[in-house]
């Protein structure tokens, strides 16, 4: 697919096994071994999981949200590396300065996937120009989708990994598509393709080809149409160039072995309603809402929240309000999980 009419597009950069590779570049020496991220590097700790993996160590079954022991025993000789959150953001916030400066409307969604809006004539040739920009200023390599489309653009830069350029629009998007699984479409995860299965629609042909008034009686008015729009290759084509501000925050603590003593849990807890209240005040928002989550044996979280009566900062009505929603969880169980989370003002 070459050059077209002057039109607008929709191209969505994902950055390649990004958590890993910003390792890597501090980690050259790792290059082409399989590494693991996540926790605080320590493979042997329970219950700490993989934030990302490079593709040598999930060609051994490693995987995000994986439990680190599990990819220990996958891939005993995987080198194991701490997460460093802050050293991500800051590598993100280059990639996203590079992207600002092509003729292009930027809409970020996280630290390492943007979609743009762009009008030209040629979009694989700016999608070439913004993977060699992005090389050449970062170092890091990404996959850019080029779409009609939001959901078009996310599926294609999918398509195009690693390091690749795929356009996939409503011309191709039959032939691309329609032999696919319906988990394959961006929005529709195992559980729902599995509930489709049981109706008779195993492929994104068969969503698309379904009767929307009969989705809409089993998944319900919205959803249903939603899910055969997604299946005809639809979505949102606007991109929004409002700097990406987080609306919330949150910390917390899995326990090495489960807590069941109160005074324990509370000092915990209070701890973490610290921290999030000197988070927002790092980063210069106010706090509007707390949560506490709670997850406790076998496997079962619960979260309760509380909107707080004024805007604030101040530790102690942070704590305060998170020791007040700990006493409207069920505590007889032992609690192997403890999370503080909370809504910042937005700005404006």
């Amino acid at each position: 697919m070459g050059t077209t009419s002057t039109r607008d597009w929709i191209l969505h950069v994902d950055l390649d096994q990004f958590i890993a590779a910003v390792e890597l570049l501090r980690h050259p020496e790792l290059r082409g071994k399989p590494v693991v991220v996540g926790g605080s590097g320590d493979p042997t700790q329970p219950r700490t999981v993989a934030a990302t993996a490079t593709y040598e160590a999930r060609e051994h079954g490693i995987h995000s949200g994986m439990p680190l022991r599990t990819a220990l025993r996958r891939c005993p000789e995987a080198v194991f590396l701490p997460s460093d959150p802050p050293a991500y953001e800051a590598a993100s916030e280059r990639v996203m300065a590079v992207l600002r400066e092509f003729p292009v409307r930027v809409e970020i969604w996280g630290w390492d996937e943007a979609f743009l809006g762009a009008t030209t004539d040629n979009p694989e040739a700016l999608a070439a120009d913004l993977r060699q920009a992005v090389r050449a200023r970062t170092d890091l390599d990404c996959s850019v989708g080029i779409g009609d489309n939001k959901h078009q653009a996310k599926l294609a830069s999918g398509l195009a990994k690693p390091a690749g350029i795929y356009r996939l629009t409503s011309d191709n998007w039959a032939e691309v598509m329609y032999d696919r699984p319906t988990d394959a479409l961006w929005g529709i995860g195992a559980r729902i393709s599995r509930k489709l299965a049981a109706l008779g629609l195993h492929t994104v042909a068969q969503l698309a080809a379904a009767d929307p008034a009969d989705l809409a009686s089993r998944f319900g008015p919205t959803n249903g149409p939603w899910y055969r729009y997604l299946a005809l290759g639809k979505g949102e084509a606007e991109v929004v160039t409002t700097p990406w501000i987080a609306r919330g925050h949150s910390r917390e603590t899995t326990f090495p072995h489960d807590l069941t003593d109160r005074a324990d849990l509370t000092r915990h807890l209070t701890a973490l309603a610290e921290q999030v209240a000197h988070d927002a005040t790092a980063a210069g928002r106010e706090i509007t809402l707390v949560r506490v989550k709670i997850r406790s044996t076998p496997f079962l979280t619960r979260t309760r929240q509380s909107k707080l009566p004024h805007p604030t900062t101040d530790p102690a009505t942070i704590t305060r309000t998170a020791l007040a929603i700990l006493d409207r969880h069920d505590l007889t169980r032992p609690i192997r999980l403890v999370g503080v989370s909370v809504d910042y003002t937005m700005p404006g």
